[in-house]
């Protein structure tokens, strides 16, 4: 039973990776590298023989549209998608931003692979702002999606960096499920609900370009340690390694380790961490 489960009384596992470039903290240039993560972070780590280090369980913050707080985006039909950059159905606006690709491995708690899960992957755009919620975007639906892991246990998105915004660590919230029609039925159960947490001097990199200006003055008041979803323990199964340029995009990879019999209710059943407030301040849902 992970830390998160003991004080929370919350379960779930997971394992995810997220591959994208980086640079030094702060600078304005656009050269490639690789930011690293702690071996825990990128890879399922063992903790015993056979064992894998169980990701953390996070809340989903409270703009998930995933019917636990005003909308359901996972039964519209257009939601199973790579790229989430662009609004489907009756919505077409697209966000724009530095592109990043994320990809989550899942494997079970023995380091084997999932096939067949299903994850749901949301987050804000690079004004901080999310679809469905915020103001002026309540009518798109965009940077929201669901795919299903491969033979490899992976999922991949197409999507762009997002901001950091006041009160928290730049992230990505995600949902696993056991079954892509699990995922898409608006009935669950929802396995794993936690978030993906981008490396400081990526992030520094990409927020020193056009668009993102806002994210800067945010990023230099929060660490990982002070974030209020992070803080704990510094998101220590939840840092994605990155590797790419603001030119080129980023490549972000994420291992995570679940539990595939854990279930969780919807909205994530981990400790009350604050969401934090987009730029435009408390959003409203949309309805449903």
């Amino acid at each position: 039973m992970s830390r998160r489960r003991l004080l929370a009384a919350f379960g779930g596992a997971g394992a995810l990776a997220i591959v994208g470039g980086t640079a030094a903290c702060g600078s304005t240039t656009d050269t490639g590298s690789t930011s690293t993560a702690s071996a825990s972070a990128s890879t399922s780590t063992s903790t015993a023989a056979g064992t894998a280090t169980e990701v953390a369980s996070e809340t989903a913050g409270p703009y998930p549209a995933d019917g636990s707080n005003g909308p359901d985006v996972r039964t519209e039909s257009g939601i199973v998608r790579k790229d989430i950059r662009k609004s489907f159905g009756s919505s077409s606006g697209t966000a724009a931003g530095v592109p990043l690709e994320f990809s989550l491995v899942v494997s079970d708690l023995t380091g084997k692979a999932i096939t067949g899960a299903a994850v749901y992957a949301w987050h804000c755009d690079r004004d901080g702002n999310y679809s469905l919620y915020s103001e002026g975007i309540t009518d798109q639906n965009y940077l929201r999606g669901i795919q299903e892991t491969d033979a490899t246990g992976t999922a991949t998105f197409t999507s762009i960096f997002p901001a950091c915004y006041s009160g928290r660590w730049p992230h990505i919230h995600f949902e696993v499920y056991s079954s892509l029609a699990n995922a898409t039925s608006g009935d669950g159960p929802i396995v794993k609900t936690s978030q993906i947490a981008l490396p400081e001097d990526v992030s520094d990199v990409v927020y020193a370009t056009d668009g993102y200006s806002k994210s800067i003055s945010n990023m230099s008041q929060v660490s990982l340690a002070t974030d209020n979803v992070f803080g704990d323990d510094s998101g220590v199964t939840e840092l994605a390694t990155v590797t790419g340029s603001v030119a080129a995009g980023y490549v972000a990879k994420l291992a995570i380790a679940i539990d595939p019999s854990g279930e969780e209710t919807g909205g994530g059943d981990a400790p009350a961490g604050g969401g934090g407030a987009p730029p435009s301040g408390a959003p409203r849902p949309a309805s449903s």
